[in-house]
């Protein structure tokens, strides 16, 4: 029973964390809860068969097909990379006072607690139980933000939980309509994805567009998509950099996998037709947003955040064109922009615990003489600035170009008009990392920084995802492609 040994790993990881008496066992937990559902995972895909739907009892709720253990992989690899990073981090958090000792067994819980969430998410087929998993992760990963003793810490996970929650309530009511429509069209309502992908040819039109429309609301809010996006670069930006890197690289993917499902079955129907330009209209409006606020940007964190909703409305973009090699590439795009998001977390960590103000929360940091003091986490935020903006050869430069590419059979224009955005937003992050990693100190003048030591367990996932989104960029393996070919002949693109 597969989803059984998830639980019980994380249940494990959980009292494991309860009986803890120092950081470092919790922490090796979180890291071996990582390993495990590493281990679990790589099971499933290398020796079941693909979709996997018996391996619990109460079958119909519960199910891995290819797109679901996609999700699961790049989750894993994040969790075990940031529980590692948050070795060395939460430690120097404890010191500095930034995190009070009592509030370790919670951090930990909820970072195992949310673990299992995400995969349980992934691996739902009935959409209400997806919905009650999503609306999960908001309030642990909001408490994970809220963790620090800061009061911006806990009104940024204030408003992370109103915008998300608020907008789930529409998605609630669109699985209600939903609901309503299977069963009026097939006698019994049902909530499952399979089900409902079988028959939605026969879904009456206007219908689907309305529950399409509510529960795009929902997850478009949990993804950071415009104009539900104004919870997520103050919360990406309080929050502790590991789960900084967790919110981007993982948190942002249940609401696009949300979407990614619900658009599968509208696309078998000809509501497809008007839904469509609405996903293409929000995926451009996002892009701007995020392209217009990066230009002033002075915080690291929250222009790295502006990036996640620029990369959103990317995929938005490359679904609406709806053709196989457009959806092979948002795929692709999911894995790119979660390992690289989490790079640039995991160097911008380095760089707040270098250079952060002692006055106000708010202020940016005052970054200077950075490859003196911190040159590992300077090439981080520069290579991991030049992948995420798509240079060659890293991977998300493969994926964007050829949504792009797409997106030009659909529209010229629109493509003329997203090639700007897309132009304004690099211009964005090379102006900020050429402005702020030339400042130096004159020689002669006192430096009155100390450097900050920062132990092997943060530098060591900075580089793993360098290598990871240098290697895949180049060397994509045939296995992967056909891995995610396989995502796209199971959603019937």
């Amino acid at each position: 029973m597969i989803l059984v040994a998830y639980v019980l790993s994380a249940v494990t990881a959980l009292v494991l964390v309860a009986i803890s008496r120092t950081h470092r066992q919790m922490n090796t937990a979180a890291i071996g809860l990582g390993l495990l559902y590493g281990a679990i995972t790589g099971y499933v895909l290398l020796y079941m068969q693909v979709p996997v739907d018996t391996f619990m009892v109460g079958n119909g709720y519960f199910f891995i097909d290819h797109l679901g253990l996609f999700e699961v992989l790049v989750a894993t690899v994040i969790f075990i990379l940031a529980a590692v990073y948050a070795r060395g981090y939460v430690e120097n958090l404890l010191a500095s006072g930034e995190l009070e000792s009592g509030s370790l067994k919670l951090f930990y819980a909820a970072w195992c607690l949310l673990e299992l969430v995400i995969v349980l998410a992934f691996y739902s087929d009935n959409l209400a139980l997806f919905w009650i998993f999503a609306e999960m992760t908001t309030i642990i990963s909001a408490m994970l933000v809220a963790i620090l003793s800061a009061k911006e810490n806990i009104d940024a996970a204030l408003k992370y939980i109103f915008v998300a929650s608020v907008a789930m309530l529409f998605a609630f009511v669109g699985l209600i309509f939903l609901f309503e429509i299977a069963r009026s069209t097939l006698g019994t309502g049902t909530l499952n994805w399979t089900v409902l992908m079988q028959h939605a040819s026969a879904f009456p039109p206007g219908m689907m567009i309305a529950a399409f429309t509510l529960i795009f609301i929902g997850f478009a809010a949990k993804s950071g998509i415009f104009p539900f996006h104004t919870w997520l670069p103050e919360a990406h930006a309080k929050a502790p950099s590991a789960v900084s890197a967790v919110l981007s690289g993982v948190l942002l993917n249940v609401g696009i996998y949300g979407i990614i499902r619900v658009f599968a079955i509208v696309h078998q129907n000809p509501a497809f037709t008007t839904v469509t330009p609405l996903i293409l209209l929000f995926g451009v409006l996002s892009i701007a947003i995020a392209a217009i606020s990066m230009l002033p940007e002075k915080n690291l964190k929250k222009l790295i955040a502006f990036s996640s909703i620029e990369n959103m409305g990317i995929l938005l973009v490359g679904l609406a064109v709806a053709t196989p090699l457009a959806i092979f590439w948002v795929i692709f795009h999911v894995m790119a922009h979660a390992f690289t998001k989490a790079s640039l977390f995991f160097s911008a960590g380095i760089l707040h615990r270098q250079y952060r103000s002692h006055l106000s929360a708010d202020a940016p940091d005052d970054i200077h003489d950075v490859f003196r003091f911190q040159p590992l986490a300077a090439w981080g935020i520069i290579l991991g600035g030049l992948a995420i903006i798509g240079m060659p050869p890293f991977m998300v430069f493969f994926s964007k170009f050829f949504i792009l590419l797409s997106l030009g059979s659909l529209s010229l224009w629109v493509l003329a008009l997203v090639l700007v955005l897309i132009f304004i937003a690099t211009a964005a992050i090379g102006y900020f990392v050429i402005t702020t990693f030339t400042r130096v100190t004159p020689s002669g003048e006192p430096v009155d920084f100390v450097a900050y030591q920062t132990p092997l367990s943060m530098k060591a996932p900075i580089v793993i995802l360098l290598a990871l989104i240098l290697i895949l960029g180049i060397l994509f393996p045939a296995g992967g492609c056909t891995f995610i070919n396989q995502i796209v002949t199971e959603l019937r693109f």
